[in-house]
């Protein structure tokens, strides 16, 4: 039976959160608003309409949320033609390729984006799909993005791991009974990762490569 290794990709395979922070900061400054990036750093991970109701807060003109988005859109997109990739992100995809595993992507990316990052990995050729904002209603933390991915590699949850960097991942992770495994590369706390749901944490994607024999993934 085929198994499924479902990644994240922003903070996980790619070195793009603290870019998003950048964006969404300066997003919200031109707007008015005084967002510390500490704060925007820990809501990196839910998809634009979450991320201002959690910043935000309730009370704000929601009329608003829709420039708000296309400014972080626009200021990111600077980035495209150079994301990094992190350390050995397309040598691992290539090698659970290798070993079996049906390799899918789960982001909240789409377009152009979806497609940068795509080039930063390099790996096209060990990743069968990808499950985008654009095929869910609800982004993480809800269960739907991991329950797409495996829709996709038509994996059962329990023949599959799901790796990514924020609490926002692992809780959509184990609401889809998957195993989850965390990243320190997004700059989210170890404890926090394994306090939201991670079997086990890495530094990064050549720290998961490297230690593969041991790992949820073996």
């Amino acid at each position: 039976m085929e198994r499924a290794a479902v990644f994240d990709v922003d903070g996980t395979l790619v070195d793009t959160n603290h870019l998003h922070v950048t964006a969404w900061w300066e997003a919200f400054r031109q707007a008015g608003h005084r967002v510390p990036m500490h704060a925007v750093h820990r809501a990196v991970g839910l998809p634009s309409s979450d991320l201002v109701a959690q910043l935000l807060g309730e009370d704000r003109d929601t009329d608003r949320d829709g420039e708000l988005s296309a400014a972080h859109k626009a200021l990111y997109g600077q980035y495209f033609d150079r994301l990094p990739a992190l350390p050995d992100a397309g040598r691992l995809l290539k090698r659970l390729h290798r070993e079996g595993w049906t390799v899918v992507l789960a982001t909240s990316a789409g377009g152009a984006e979806l497609s940068a990052l795509r080039r930063a990995i390099d790996a096209d050729e060990a990743i069968r799909a990808t499950a985008s904002a654009d095929d869910v209603e609800e982004g993480k933390p809800a269960a739907e993005p991991v329950e797409h991915a495996l829709e996709l590699a038509g994996v059962p949850a329990e023949r599959a791991v799901f790796v990514g960097d924020t609490v926002w991942d692992m809780r959509a992770g184990s609401r889809a009974r998957v195993r989850c495994v965390g990243v320190l590369c997004g700059g989210i706390p170890r404890i926090d990762l394994l306090e939201a749901g991670a079997d086990a944490v890495y530094d990064d994607p050549a720290h998961l490569l490297a230690s593969l024999a041991d790992s949820p993934l073996a």
